[in-house]
């Protein structure tokens, strides 16, 4: 996994083309490694990603976003038509780092 330490967020990416299995090595990493942390899924490098795929990592999201952090990932081989509601899923770095600050305001404001 290669790790990219930002002021506000950390960005994960996978050293392998195994979405299940980086699915669950999440599952134990994110709560373990990354408390407290806004979390940046890069998984843009995945250019063949299908939903069911994407949908491996809904737990983690769900369970991280419950702590009061972000959880965002990068894809855009999905359409965001298909995308469930409860993900956040953008289609640039950039997008997901606007994200984690928008969402980092909305907490500030009592959202």
């Amino acid at each position: 996994m290669k790790i990219e330490n930002h002021e506000n967020f950390v960005i994960l990416a996978d050293e392998k083309d195994d979405a299940a299995d980086f699915a669950s090595f999440l599952e134990y990493q994110i709560p373990n490694k990354f408390k407290g942390q806004n979390v940046v899924l890069n998984l843009s490098d995945y250019k063949e990603l299908e939903l069911p795929e994407l949908l491996l990592f809904l737990k983690v999201s769900n369970l991280h976003r419950k702590t009061k952090h972000s959880f965002v990932i990068v894809n855009d081989a999905i359409n965001p038509d298909d995308i469930p509601m409860e993900m956040i899923v953008v289609p640039t770095l950039q997008e997901g780092q606007d994200i984690i600050e928008m969402e980092a305001i909305e907490r500030d404001l009592g959202f």
